[in-house]
Order: structure tokens, then C-alpha cells, then sequence
């Protein structure tokens, strides 16, 4: 299965107008015929990227959301949610694929990056941020993204300077990338081959990042 359909969207619609679990048990069959469709496209972009990239295991998102902690108590998420992961140590950053009314989208990148890495990372920008830079103003990454996004600090982060050249990128405490699709462009006959060249564009700015959190300030690699 290489699309999404209307129908897949309109079940997403009807789930948010009728997000409870009477709802849902009444129409739980419509519910897996429409997540094997989309999963049988996500399996579709699992092993295309599987040709050029190396993946963890294949993860789609549960669509029931874990209430333990939040104050919305809706049971079910009103969206489809696609994750691959690329294999560790070596390899670093995410690959995600949105399908959701309205709000569908790619994105990539890294949300919670631990402080050794976020670290790592800063150190490296600040001895020479231009490698990033570089990427981020390239054709390629211009032609899907337009900027890097993500939560920043409102000043430089302990034991850098304000005043520094990237101080811009120093801040960020996110590296994070988005690419939003309308509900026409999701149901087009092209959408898969625009997931998967969306995604590829990703691959300069993940492996700057995997060089760099797979070495030191030396260059030495920490894996042997």
C-alpha cells in the first residue's frame, strides 16, 4: 500500500468529533481495516529508506494515549504516527511521518537530546558552526525546510559567551526540522515519493550530528 486516502482522514475526523470509547467500540472494525491501510504504507517507507539508511525496528505509535498523566482524557490520539530511528551508536536522529487532518507532516531531528550530547554539540558549534550552516542554507535543505526549530534559551547557555558568532544555534536546546503537507498533497498519487525525498533531505544534517556525537573534541572516535 503506497497511499493515503480520503477515508483513512476521514476516520482520523470522526475519531476527534467522537473520541470515546462507546464511539470507538462501535466502530472498531472500521478502525483496523483503516491502520492496516496506513500501516502497509508506513512498512512501504520503512524499507524504501531501508536502501540508503540504517534503521532500527519499524515503529508505528499506539493510537490509544496514556491518560496516567495528563489533564486531557481523551482515550485516543487523532492521529497516525510513524518513527524510524536510526541504528545506534553510529548512527544519529529521527525520522518521523505525521498523518494527521489538517496538520499532516515530516519531521526530524532531536527533541530530548541528552546534556552530554547537547554538550558535545555546542562545543563543537562554537569552535565552528559553519559546517551546520552550511547545510542548513543549502539547496537541497532549502527546497523542503525552511528552518531549524526548537526550544532555545533566552541567553547563552552556561560557559558560553552572548557574544558569540553562534550564539543563534548555541541557545537551542532542540535541533528539530518540519515539513507541513495539505490534506490534498497527502492523498496525492506522488505522496510517498515526496515522504521519502522529504526524509533524504534529512540525512546531511544527520550525519554532521552523528559525526559529532560519535567523537570527541579531537576528532577520535569514542566507539572502537
Amino acid at each position: 500500500m503506497k497511499t493515503i486516502t480520503t477515508n483513512h482522514l476521514k476516520f482520523l475526523k470522526d475519531l476527534k468529533t467522537n473520541n470515546n470509547r462507546e464511539w470507538f467500540k462501535k466502530n472498531k472494525s472500521r478502525y483496523d481495516k483503516v491502520r492496516e491501510e496506513v500501516k502497509g504504507f508506513f512498512e512501504a517507507i520503512y524499507h524504501e529508506m531501508q536502501k540508503t539508511d540504517s534503521l532500527q525496528e519499524f515503529h508505528m505509535h499506539r493510537i490509544y494515549r496514556d491518560l496516567r498523566f495528563s489533564q486531557d482524557k481523551t482515550p485516543y490520539k487523532t492521529w497516525f504516527r510513524l518513527y524510524l530511528g536510526r541504528t545506534k551508536p553510529l548512527l544519529r536522529g529521527g525520522y518521523y511521518l505525521n498523518i494527521e487532518p489538517g496538520k499532516s507532516a515530516v519531521s526530524g531531528g532531536f527533541w530530548k537530546p541528552k546534556s552530554k550530547d547537547l554538550l558535545r554539540i555546542r562545543r563543537e558549534l562554537a569552535i565552528d558552526a559553519q559546517p551546520l550552516r552550511k547545510i542548513l542554507v543549502s539547496a537541497k535543505f532549502k527546497k523542503y525546510f525552511s528552518e531549524l526549530q526548537g526550544e532555545e534559551l533566552s541567553s547563552a547557555p552556561r560557559s558560553f559567551n552572548n557574544d558569540d558568532p553562534a550564539i543563534d544555534l548555541l541557545r537551542k536546546k532542540q535541533f528539530i526540522v518540519r515539513r507541513y503537507f495539505t490534506d490534498e498533497e497527502v492523498t496525492a498519487p506522488g505522496f510517498f515519493k515526496e515522504v521519502i525525498n522529504t526524509f533524504l533531505a534529512l540525512r546531511p544534517f544527520f550525519d554532521y550530528m552523528s559525526e559529532i556525537l560519535t567523537t570527541d573534541e579531537n576528532g577520535e572516535s569514542l566507539y572502537h
